[in-house]
């Protein structure tokens, strides 16, 4: 996660604090699975706890044998990063690709429920975005060769990519991401995969909260906030989901998915915007949103599922809210009470 990636959309709106109930609700949404810490569980009891909790979606952000070997015959769907310095070397052939592969995905595929393989993890735009969608097609050339067809290729993006942003109809590619996110959403489109994308709402509140609703982007506003055209928006998670969703359009690509592959809200790090009581709300919230089972404005049509950001607080990343984001202490215990089931 970029704790840079700011929203750049929606920062119009009055700032209303609001007391909420949380919302029980049945976590089988996907959590995203960090090992930035030297007092984590070991990777056999995180599966364990993913069981005990029913979280049936796990994100890997790279290759992990230890992980990867102890969520053999677990059923729990695996989205598989590369590391974002492998890319180069994954973009330069098929038989690169091939190589990755077979280190790091044959010795488990047997065994572990792998359903995406992410080329690439926040890089467009920047020094290594020119390598993404070549990795993704020797990825995919690969994956289709050994017939694990099931398996889709893709890449993760942050909202850096969007460039006119507000309101969401408006919205384009940057100028500094768009010609590598144009190829990149056509091959997409045309091999079936989504696109991965990271939506923070925490960021675009604590960017101004005095001028960014809280209700709005805790899911918890009653009503209409932004008014689109034809297009009602009570929370910004989804006025974000769209504006991708129309800059694809302004691409040609109309029949491209989107998945989130990480959102979350801080538990601590930055006072009184990070508290217990908010992440709780967030999180429980994103959980209901995406047991829905329904779309978004724009695209009804269309489920929007997705990856809680993340499973444990973990103390090797950068102080603050970098380490907060966690559901869980190291020792396994909840950060606070979310109802899983």
């Amino acid at each position: 996660m970029a704790s840079v990636n700011i929203i750049l959309m929606l920062l119009t709106f009055a700032f209303v604090h609001q007391q909420v109930a949380i919302t029980e609700a049945r976590l089988d949404v996907g959590v995203c699975y960090g090992s930035l810490g030297n007092n984590l569980p070991s990777p056999a009891a995180v599966v364990q706890l993913y069981q005990r909790y029913k979280i049936s979606k796990l994100r890997l952000f790279e290759p992990n044998p230890a992980a990867l070997a102890a969520l053999k015959g677990s059923g729990i769907e695996v989205t598989l990063g590369t590391l974002n310095q492998d890319l180069e070397s994954i973009a330069s052939s098929v038989d690169a690709a091939k190589t990755w592969f077979d280190a790091n995905v044959k010795p488990f595929i047997s065994e572990v429920n792998i359903t995406y393989i992410s080329a690439g993890n926040e890089v467009i735009p920047g020094e290594s975005a020119k390598y993404v969608l070549p990795a993704i097609q020797n990825l995919q050339k690969v994956v289709s060769d050994s017939g694990h067809t099931t398996i889709g290729v893709t890449t993760v993006v942050a909202t850096t990519v969007l460039g006119t942003s507000y309101p969401p109809s408006k919205t384009t590619f940057s100028e500094a991401a768009r010609a590598d996110m144009a190829g990149i959403v056509k091959f997409l489109s045309s091999s079936g995969s989504p696109l991965m994308i990271n939506v923070y709402p925490y960021f675009a509140y604590a960017s101004d909260p005095a001028n960014v609703r809280l209700d709005y982007a805790q899911f918890t506003a009653t009503g209409t906030v932004v008014q689109d055209g034809p297009l009602s928006y009570s929370n910004l998670l989804d006025a974000v989901v769209d504006a991708y969703y129309w800059a694809l359009e302004k691409e040609g690509v109309t029949n491209l998915n989107l998945v989130v592959s990480e959102s979350g809200w801080p538990s601590a790090g930055n006072g009184y915007l990070t508290t217990i009581e908010l992440a709780q709300t967030y999180n429980q919230n994103l959980v209901k949103r995406f047991l829905k089972n329904t779309g978004t404005p724009k695209h009804p049509d269309r489920s929007l599922g997705g990856f809680i950001f993340a499973m444990f607080n973990e103390n090797q990343k950068s102080a603050g809210i970098e380490q907060n984001f966690g559901l869980f202490n190291p020792d396994g215990t909840p950060v606070y009470n979310v109802v899983f089931n």
